[in-house]
């Protein structure tokens, strides 16, 4: 059996545009300076707390918890205004699906959120868990979000991917004992996965069915 864990940020949808206005908003309420798109591609990765924190000027980083409160309000109504499947995603999944290959995501997004954007953009896609940012479940590159994921798996023996675009993923594989599939278009880039060391490196979503069935 084979088994292929999706991040989603930066893998599967790119996301950023909502995620950067979603913070932008709640920065501009407390009268912080905002960010463009690209400072906020080095900002995610670990849940939206700590990109909360991270959007915040050094002096204001005791607004954090203000600062996520105004950014879900917000973002719960506007995650899917810009977010796109990347191109070619969609075509890869069905064909893994097609294959046998078990699908699955785990995303330090917060849960909710991350089920309805993955329930609006692949709605024919079967993953059998999809799984989030939640207050009793440390994020990644904890891997305890893996395990949950694996104690819904069958009892046989498993190859397991961690695909991801960050060294958050990469390092989630690594604590995990599995292979990790770095892609290239997301929000960190192929030096990023290199340096830390991924498996493999898809430069387009079709190159993650070519290693996986290889």
């Amino acid at each position: 059996m084979i088994t292929a864990v999706f991040d989603l940020d930066g893998t599967i949808a790119d996301t950023i545009c909502d995620l950067g206005d979603a913070v932008n908003y709640g920065l501009e309420k407390l009268g912080c300076p905002t960010h463009d798109y690209t400072a906020y591609k080095q900002m995610v990765g670990n849940g939206a707390k700590k990109l909360c924190e991270r959007a915040l000027p050094e002096d204001k980083k005791d607004k954090a918890a203000e600062l996520h409160k105004l950014f879900k309000a917000y973002y719960s109504e506007h995650y899917l205004d810009k977010t796109r499947l990347y191109d070619g995603m969609k075509e890869t999944l069905e064909k893994l699906q097609n294959s046998g290959v078990v699908l699955a995501v785990a995303t330090n997004k917060p849960e909710d959120v991350a089920r309805e954007i993955v329930e609006e953009l692949l709605p024919d896609i079967d993953f059998i868990k999809v799984l989030g940012g939640v207050d009793y479940r440390p994020t990644k590159p904890d891997i305890a979000i893996l395990v949950e994921i694996f104690a819904a798996l069958p009892d046989v023996e498993n190859r397991v991917y961690m695909i991801g675009d960050s060294n958050v993923d990469v390092q989630t594989a690594k604590n995990a004992g599995i292979e990790c599939i770095g892609c290239a278009w997301g929000f960190r880039g192929r030096a990023e996965l290199e340096a830390e060391g991924a498996d493999c490196i898809a430069e387009k979503p079709e190159d993650i069915a070519n290693i996986i069935l290889k």
